[in-house]
């Protein structure tokens, strides 16, 4: 991948090519998963990151705890993965290789949670203030990371292909959960979500997405990079 433009937004199949072994994609996103063992080893692991994004001018998100260093990379300026996040990846595996840290790309998630409603513009400013955040793109946002970015989604139509094969649901629910998973967990985490009650309402749209709910009937989607 040498000689890419560091500002062209890459594919998942150019991702996977790139051999990252500890990252997965997950909604756009770079996400690896070092479990330290400690936090002391977290910390100093968090430090060599610092250094290595400073001498890169390219910043990831970091979160410290106990015992483990959880590290999300995207190339904000264009809105998707570049090859500066893959070479930042790399140092940042490296990194952990040399202090013992071990990579677990398992249980790697990110939730988006969207409320179903054909009037998204008009009720954005108030999940906006809600969330103590702002709108980007007419979406709420936390610039700080603290909360999920909600969305909105339409109502689905007759013409959507998804759309009928979704049997009404009672009692109405507005609120669902988009839960991104890596490319190779999303069948997995279908199976832990049937095995622990719950059920599948449409797989049409595999790999991308499985519609489930609960005992309830609340739905939610398990949603992966694939097919899109």
């Amino acid at each position: 991948m040498s000689g890419s433009d560091p500002k062209a937004r890459l594919s998942h199949d150019q991702i996977l090519e790139a051999g990252l072994d500890d990252w997965r994609k997950v909604l756009n996103r770079l996400k690896a998963r070092f479990r330290t063992g400690d936090f002391a080893t977290g910390l100093a692991l968090v430090d060599r990151i610092g250094a290595a994004a400073e001498e890169a001018g390219h910043h990831p998100d970091v979160s410290l705890t106990y015992p483990e260093v959880i590290v999300t990379l995207v190339s904000h300026d264009v809105g998707g993965i570049t090859t500066r996040d893959i070479d930042l990846a790399r140092r940042i595996s490296g990194f952990a290789a040399e202090m013992g840290a071990t990579a677990d790309v398992s249980g790697l998630t990110q939730v988006e949670p969207g409320l179903d409603t054909a009037d998204g513009a008009r009720l954005a400013p108030f999940y906006a203030a809600l969330i103590g955040g702002e709108l980007q793109d007419g979406e709420p946002v936390d610039p700080s990371g603290q909360v999920s970015t909600l969305w909105f989604q339409e109502p689905p139509t007759s013409e959507d292909e998804t759309g009928p094969e979704l049997p009404a649901q009672e009692p109405e629910q507005r609120w669902h959960l988009d839960v991104w998973v890596p490319h190779d967990e999303g069948e997995r985490r279908l199976q832990a979500v049937l095995d622990a009650g719950g059920r599948l309402v449409s797989d049409a749209a595999e790999p991308s997405y499985w519609v489930v709910e609960d005992a309830d009937g609340n739905r939610s989607c398990i949603c992966t990079p694939l097919g899109r």
